[in-house]
């Protein structure tokens, strides 16, 4: 590694960033890449979320050879200009690789914050707006029937809000078991067809609702599939139902056009998992065609790219619902819980039950108690993690890749993954 670069101002201390790395692991099979910047101070160091699991080798170069150069020999309370600088210094800026890359630094630096304080970061920015924080997990089956009963399955754990989806044929059927059925008759056998989702899904919620009642609140995943006019169809097909909302009706190519179908339909619309850039959330925010703003953080930019986000949000009266299945690591959790106990825009926060293996990997991973999510009162984010655990469960290319090449139409046309 070169010299470290020059620090545009004298540090108040004489702590400094000694070393900046990437750790992958996958002990769910889904690779998490995390991030550790070490300092001087003896013990002082942090972790941060950086996963891009589709492409987790780019973030780890990114990470290694090209930011942490930078980043070395910087006091860490710095937080806003390294990420800056690191941000600024690619010339061409944003995109899910740098920001993930940017994102394990930001995060970093925020858990070093916050051990060097005492505090555990929520304190850092303000303190808590409320105790606990209300999340929901995903209900799934072959069919409508096999998909209520795991709704009721998670009802019965204390869950307040379910995720809904359900197979469908075709090898493109997204949040549920793939069903193996096909028409050998059109072009591509193992097509997806729109419409025929257009019908399963209203029927998924009105079965759901004969069985759960009206306090369950239902919400049901789009995954950037449809055009405006098909989106329209879904949410009036839907409203019937009381949805708490859909999430990614549109692609992110047809965002603009958010409004129009806003304005056509009282189901609340959640967006923003594709965001890239803390600028297209923001224009999302802003735009008037959302109610939930719901974007992976590290794909943004980190913790402070969405403290920022959530503020915005919160004076345009949009909500915050941070992406957080599998693929985001328990050390971003607890950045989402953080954001979530600290930002009056909250509104809900998508959950995932981590396996034995990943709490090895992750102690300190936050678990949540009757649907109810709660940050680590420890310093920093309360997450550390086991890195003889995660070399136990090294990863292998992400499964996404291909599953996405095969999700076409019957026609063999692609569709949106």
């Amino acid at each position: 590694m070169s010299a470290p670069l020059p620090a545009p101002w004298p540090g108040r201390d004489a702590t400094r960033i000694t070393s900046v790395r990437a750790v992958v692991t996958a002990p769910e099979g889904i690779p998490l890449v995390v991030v550790r910047v070490d300092t001087s101070e003896a013990g002082l160091y942090g972790w941060g979320c950086a996963t891009f699991t589709q492409r987790w080798s780019a973030v780890v170069e990114v990470v290694e050879q090209h930011l942490a150069p930078l980043v070395v020999g910087r006091h860490p309370a710095d937080i806003t200009d390294i990420v800056r600088m690191c941000r600024l210094s690619a010339y061409w800026r944003d995109g899910a690789v740098s920001n993930n890359a940017l994102s394990g630094i930001d995060m970093a630096l925020w858990d070093i914050a916050g051990r060097r304080a005492g505090l555990p970061v929520h304190e850092l920015i303000g303190g808590r707006v409320r105790g606990a924080v209300d999340t929901y997990l995903h209900a799934h089956g072959r069919t409508v029937d096999e998909a209520v009963d795991h709704a009721e399955q998670l009802v019965a754990q204390g869950l307040r809000h379910v995720r809904l989806q359900v197979s469908q044929p075709g090898l493109g059927a997204y949040g549920a078991p793939v069903l193996d059925a096909s028409d050998p008759r059109a072009p591509y056998p193992g097509g997806w067809d729109v419409h025929e989702y257009l019908r399963i899904v209203p029927g998924l919620f009105e079965r759901a609702r004969d069985r759960l009642g009206d306090r369950v609140r239902l919400l049901h995943d789009v995954h950037s599939r449809l055009t405006p006019g098909q989106a329209v169809v879904l949410a009036r097909r839907l409203e019937p139902f009381d949805p708490f909302f859909l999430e990614d009706v549109l692609p992110p190519e047809l965002w603009d056009r958010l409004p129009e179908v806003r304005a056509r339909t009282a189901v609340p619309l959640a967006v923003g998992e594709l965001a890239v850039s803390v600028a297209d959330a923001a224009r999302l925010v802003t735009g008037g065609g959302i109610d939930f703003l719901r974007c992976h953080l590290s794909a943004v930019g980190g913790f402070g790219a969405a403290w920022r986000l959530a503020a915005l949000a919160e004076l345009h009266g949009v909500a915050t619902a941070w992406h957080g299945p599998g693929d985001t690591s328990p050390v971003g959790v607890a950045a989402h819980i953080a954001l979530d106990v600290a930002s009056p825009a909250f509104g809900i926060q998508e959950g995932h039950v981590y396996d034995d293996a990943a709490l090895e990997v992750f102690p300190g991973t936050i678990v949540a108690t009757d649907g109810w999510m709660r940050p680590n009162e420890t310093p920093g984010w309360g997450v550390d993690v086991d890195e003889r655990a995660a070399a136990r469960h090294p990863p292998s290319p992400s499964v996404h890749d291909r599953w996405a090449a095969a999700n076409r139409a019957p026609d063999g046309g692609m569709n949106a993954p």
